[in-house]
């Protein structure tokens, strides 16, 4: 179990996954926009148990975007 973190400062553009899911470390979880990029969040094996953020937020490096367990 663990936390998926946000690797840089952005606002999140998409979410791909849905609590529950199946995640692998090839999965592309969330999209992040960053200074006019799209920056690409990639899971770690396990399943969503929480999704801590919506699209249209705004993260800072480290926030936790989700909850793998």
């Amino acid at each position: 179990m663990g936390n998926l973190l946000s690797p840089i400062a952005g606002k999140i553009l998409e979410i791909n996954v849905k609590v529950g899911q199946v995640i692998t470390e090839d999965d592309e979880v969330f999209i992040v926009e960053a200074m006019k990029m799209e920056n690409v969040v990639y899971g770690d094996p396990g399943a969503v148990k929480e999704i801590v953020v919506k699209i249209g937020d705004r993260v800072q490096e480290g926030d936790v975007l989700a909850v793998i367990e």
